[in-house]
């Protein structure tokens, strides 16, 4: 019984930069990289086990080849995915289906529900976050006359922040946010509007305005999430959701404490610091940018440092 560490996949993005390679040391693939997608058994782009007996497996070869790893799960599919964006430019506005319309319209799809913390943004940052429209009728009028500032709500964001983003919330994170986005695992999006950028090879990219239009919630629905915060020996443990699809967390850790879960497998994420886990008398070095599963049964361990972890589970 080991923590399983993982190397992540890299998706070159139109609105990606270096920031991955600036904050965390990861060898991004260039100057255009927008997703580091970290923990991932998603058909699109697997993460790696990098130590252990299953080094070099497949996060996805592993679910359904050692699926007591995971508490012999129902779902045929790994149904997490967890990615650090990186917001170099605006993202386009766009919408995620729910599991019900995925499934029948991209050929068995999970939907997209999602969530991020905002890991670092610039001053006075702001995101998409929802739309003005009472109904539908009034959602496609807008749409089709391009009044995307009377359309579109703005949120302000700091360091920090926490959105829960339901299926069918039109969203889009803005120039220069950093992101860890825990969301179902799902690569299907449907872009609504793309501020008529063009592509390397001077192409308008494709919008989903149809499909777009069937899925997006209307009114919107406005999604808070009230954190709980437990304080325990040299750690902080802030609950941000508790939903159907995950729970996520933020773990601080100042000096020594003992943790221990059986009953689920955990996503770890290092977004900051540096320490160690000790678990049966082994000693792992955690650094930033590190990505870990502790699997069902892993009982107690000991984390030791000046650390900040995301984690979640289903």
């Amino acid at each position: 019984m080991q923590p399983l560490f993982l190397k992540p996949v890299f998706k070159e993005r139109i609105w990606g930069g270096t920031t991955l390679h600036k904050e965390f040391g990861y060898d991004i693939p260039s100057e255009e990289t927008g997703e580091c997608w970290a923990i991932s058994a998603h058909s699109n782009g697997p993460s790696v086990i990098e130590n252990g007996e299953f080094a070099g497996k497949g996060l996805d070869q592993l679910w359904s080849e050692h699926p007591g790893l995971f508490g012999n799960p129902k779902e045929e599919v790994f149904p997490l995915l967890t990615k650090i964006l990186d917001a170099n430019m605006d993202l386009s506005v766009q919408v995620h289906p729910d599991d019900t319309y995925a499934k029948v319209n991209e050929n068995g799809e999970l939907g997209k529900t999602e969530c991020w913390y905002i890991i670092d943004c610039k001053e006075d940052a702001d995101m998409i976050f929802g739309h003005n429209a009472k109904t539908k009728e009034e959602l496609i009028q807008q749409i089709n006359d391009g009044k995307w500032n009377e359309l579109l709500r703005r949120v302000k964001i700091k360091p920090g922040d926490f959105f829960y983003v339901p299926s069918g919330t039109i969203h889009a994170l803005c120039e220069g946010t950093l992101v860890l986005e825990t969301q179902q695992s799902s690569d299907t999006t449907y872009r609504v509007y793309d501020y008529d950028r063009k592509d390397a090879d001077g192409n308008l990219r494709e919008l989903h305005l149809e499909k777009a239009i069937e899925v997006t919630t209307v009114p919107h629905q406005a999604s808070t999430s009230v954190p709980k915060v437990e304080e325990r020996e040299n750690a902080r443990i802030t609950t941000f959701v508790e939903s159907e699809f995950f729970t996520v967390y933020k773990w601080e850790i100042k000096g020594e404490t003992t943790l221990a879960f059986n009953d689920q497998y955990l996503l770890l994420s290092v977004i900051n610091g540096n320490g160690s886990l000790l678990h049966n008398g082994e000693k792992y070095e955690l650094v930033k940018g590190a990505h870990i599963i502790l699997p069902v049964g892993f009982g107690e361990f000991v984390l030791d440092g000046d650390l900040e972890l995301m984690v979640s589970h289903r």
